[in-house]
């Protein structure tokens, strides 16, 4: 009986403060004295009568659901309502007060401007809030690609091909438990994997949802310089099994300014792997939620520290966003592989004179990077985006992000030759002031001449040297034709072997693949093609023959005419932008696949 009589107190007490009464204006006098003799016995209004009881009933209940639920530790930080009761008249007010120490701090007014402007600029558009503010941190439904984080619109697919980088390497290499120094720089490869072929259905909901997790503690504590990670989360969030309480939050939370961030975001700081992670699997929920992606980014700028992002920037001033498309910058997904916000893909910085600098890539990474802007000689990728730990690179075209992957790290491993290129292009790219453009001085050539142990005859010297610099292209020709016993890479036996392996290629948008056989569904009025993401399986083969003429033969398919072989550049089995991505890491590589042809937007 009391029961009922309760959830009646709460429902005439949600009643009455449904009805709509303007506010009651703050009063210098008790109500009595200002109502004189036209009130009613006793003093009191009507209207101020409803207000009081609706005042007391709330507050009763809200006192016996406390009594109810105590405040007991949760695996979740919750917000708890604590009534507080302040007498003053007969017309008691009870004030209900959000206490806030456990869901975490709160954004400054400051941080917040600073945080928004950083992301969106000063302008941004509504369509640009939409896409960053409708994308949950999801794996994909579909069984051939389960193991695919599932993107739905443009824009916020740099955080998600960066972190589903690195949930491919927990999948792929680390299932087990990871092993790592306090640093995070040790590791021990598990003999054991989720997936020991391309039967990527067989991975469970756990062991993704681990992978994931994990992923994100890894990318925010490398944010944080391996000190520490900060995990944003809304106000008032509740875990729950299902993700229909979190959308149902979401869409009641728009974000169109800084103020509306600083209303809803908390943020708690974390310099234990432990206790991150514990908090990522308690709220995972929320970054499931179509504010994820954008909750996840946050979270690194803070765990880099929002003055350490702008430092690390080439033009603090410029959006992460960039318009008027509201694509992730290369900033934001430099940030998630390395920890550091900078703007370019080569390794190191470029000294540009006058103590002025351009900031690149200072460490090797466990996942890399690679760029069709670089195959369009836009770009320079240095070798430490290049060749990272593990044979996974998200791949950047000019409007979207996709991610490459291999089972086998094998694929990494560089024969004898190949490694004496990377020896000699790593010295000449440490001397390339040209931005990426593929040239050096004289002088700069001298100096790669020397560290490699090059041994050119003098007549070639000069040649090379006439112009005044040395362009990258025309030095290759002539190690190439150079013997290795002079420091060249001729190898007149022929015997090296040649490489072949199985690469993958993941885009999370989805989007129609219906073009080729593809699947479609019946709608009322026609077909319409089913939207889901895409893998490829790609056959890569990289011949092992460096003179010209080897090199042209191997790249060239087995099926092709002698009129073929006369054409100055070769041709491989199947072409996409994709395989152009593909050989600025294996630069005579010749690709196959089965169906459609692989799609970086």
């Amino acid at each position: 009986m009391a029961d009922h009589q309760e959830d009646e107190d709460l429902k005439l007490a949600l009643k009455m403060s449904m009805q709509y009464n303007p506010p009651e204006p703050k009063r210098s006098k008790p109500i009595e004295e200002e109502t004189g003799s036209g009130s009613q016995s006793g003093g009191e209004s009507p209207e101020a009568k409803s207000r009081r009881l609706q005042r007391e009933l709330m507050a009763a209940a809200a006192e016996k659901r406390m009594v109810l639920f105590p405040t007991s530790p949760s695996p979740v930080n919750k917000a708890r309502v604590l009534p507080i009761r302040v007498v003053g008249d007969k017309d008691d007010e009870v004030v209900v007060k959000s206490v806030e120490s456990d869901l975490g701090k709160e954004l400054s007014v400051e941080e917040s401007d600073q945080l928004f402007s950083m992301v969106f600029g000063n302008e941004v558009s509504k369509s640009v809030l939409a896409q960053w503010t409708n994308q949950g941190i999801r794996f994909s439904p579909d069984p051939e690609t389960t193991i695919g984080l599932v993107q739905h619109e443009g824009g916020p697919c740099g955080v998600l091909a960066a972190l589903q980088a690195f949930v491919l390497k927990y999948l792929l290499y680390f299932p087990g438990d990871r092993v790592a120094s306090p640093s995070m720089g040790v590791w021990t490869l598990s003999k054991d994997r989720h997936v020991v072929s391309d039967s990527f259905s067989s991975v469970t909901e756990e062991a993704k949802t681990r992978a994931l997790v994990r992923s994100m503690c890894e990318i925010l504590f490398m944010c944080g310089n391996n000190n520490r990670a900060v995990i944003a989360s809304f106000t008032n969030f509740e875990d729950s099994s299902t993700n229909q309480k979190d959308e149902a939050m979401a869409g009641g939370l728009p974000i169109e300014s800084a103020s509306d961030l600083q209303k809803i975001l908390r943020f708690e700081t974390f310099t234990t792997q432990s206790s991150a992670l514990n908090k990522l699997e308690g709220t995972i929920t929320a970054f499931q939620s179509r504010m994820g992606a954008l909750l996840f980014l946050i979270s690194a700028l803070l765990s880099r520290g929002l003055d350490s992002v702008q430092a690390d920037r080439d033009d603090p001033n410029l959006p992460l966003v960039t318009a008027p498309f509201g694509h992730a910058s290369q900033e934001i997904v430099n940030l998630l592989l390395c920890g550091e916000a900078v703007p370019n893909v080569f390794d190191g910085r470029m000294d540009l004179g006058g103590g002025m600098f351009l900031k690149g890539i200072s460490k090797n990474v466990d996942v890399g990077f690679l760029t069709l802007l670089e195959s369009l000689n836009f770009c320079k990728v240095g070798q430490n985006l290049k060749c990272p730990k593990w044979p996974i690179w998200v791949i950047g075209s000019e409007s979207h992000y996709t991610v490459l992957f291999a089972l086998d790290p094998s694929v990494q491993e560089e024969n004898v030759l190949e490694l004496r290129e990377s020896e000699i292009r790593r010295a000449f790219d440490a001397r390339d002031e040209s931005g990426g453009g593929g040239f050096i001085s004289v002088e700069a050539f001298h100096q790669v001449v020397q560290e490699t142990n090059i041994r050119l005859p003098t007549e070639k010297l000069n040649d090379i040297c006439a112009t005044g610099f040395i362009v990258w292209s025309e030095l290759w020709q002539v190690i190439l034709e150079l013997d290795r016993n002079l420091g060249g890479i001729k190898d007149s036996t022929g015997m090296m072997g040649k490489k072949v392996f199985d690469i993958y290629h993941f885009n999370g948008i989805a989007k129609s693949d219906i073009n080729g056989g593809g699947q479609a569904m019946a709608v009322e009025g026609g077909m319409v093609p089913v939207q889901r993401p895409r893998l490829t399986k790609l056959n890569v083969a990289v011949p092992p023959k460096w003179t010209p003429e080897e090199y042209m033969s191997c790249a060239l398919p087995p099926s092709s005419s002698e009129k073929d072989s006369e054409v100055n550049q070769p041709k491989p089995v199947q072409h996409a932008p994709l395989v152009d991505c593909i050989r600025t890491r294996w630069s005579r590589a010749a690709c196959s696949w089965s169906g459609d042809p692989p799609s970086i937007v």
